[in-house]
């Protein structure tokens, strides 16, 4: 039975990458960002691989439109048996006091509703199809761990995410859902020039970070991906051997 999987954040970047990786491997794969265009140019990366793939405009903060995504994926694929809950922003350095509460709650709509409401229809739907069961990995982040300066919208929801990832992995035993986590730190993308430009450091520096290679993620990712069922890695942390994290502050 050919599997079918769900990604959101899939226009670019990790999400995009980890898309391609899995119609690479077979699967029918549900592609999900919020404008066709980007998502339309990603599935013309997959070449013939793009038979099986689906653009699906989505605005993750929106329950009802997640409600439709799923709905959707469902009356094309059949089921779904992989969620990559990817989708999220990052804001830039932004001491708490100069945080606006717009653009807090423009980061916990993305980075927590988001990934709340896609977990939540997606584990519905494994819990009620035939044969039941699935797998849903949440996209952490380095930053579920320890912040870095001026991040503390970003740093929150990624701490949140964590509980998520525990809360449904607990909930989810008796149905044969798996819920794992991938912590990201520094990988090579768009999203992370910035990085190897400089960024802001615990000590008060703004210093260049080492960044790694987008394959390191997908090779992750997929084994994540390809596991049975009956196996589950709940946290995993890949990152730039040379990142601060563990001396980080």
């Amino acid at each position: 039975m050919t599997k079918v999987a769900v990604v959101t954040g899939a226009s670019s970047g990790i999400g995009k990458a980890c898309a391609l990786a899995l119609l690479q491997a077979g699967w029918q794969v549900a592609l999900v960002g919020r404008r066709a265009d980007a998502l339309n140019a990603a599935i013309a990366e997959a070449g013939a691989n793009g038979a099986n793939a689906l653009a699906v405009p989505t605005d993750v903060s929106k329950d009802a439109e997640v409600a439709q995504l799923f709905k959707t994926v469902v009356a094309k694929f059949g089921r779904v048996d992989l969620l990559f809950n990817n989708a999220g922003i990052s804001l830039p350095y932004t001491l708490p006091g100069d945080m606006a509460a717009d653009t807090w709650r423009q980061a916990v709509d993305v980075n927590l509703n988001g990934a709340f409401y896609c977990l939540s229809h997606a584990f519905k739907q494994m819990q009620t199809q035939s044969p039941q069961g699935g797998r849903i990995i949440n996209n952490g982040s380095i930053s579920a761990h320890a912040p870095r300066p001026g991040s503390i919208a970003y740093t929150a929801t990624k701490h949140a995410i964590s509980g998520l990832t525990r809360a449904a992995n607990l909930d989810g035993r008796g149905m044969n859902i798996a819920v794992g986590q991938i912590d990201i730190g520094n990988v090579a993308s768009d999203m992370t020039i910035k990085m190897a430009n400089g960024v802001h450091q615990a000590d008060g520096t703004i210093k260049p970070e080492a960044r790694m290679e987008m394959s390191s993620v997908v090779d992750t990712f997929m084994t994540m991906a390809s596991l049975p069922l009956s196996s589950n890695i709940l946290f995993v942390t890949v990152m730039a051997n040379q990142m601060p994290f563990v001396g980080r502050g």
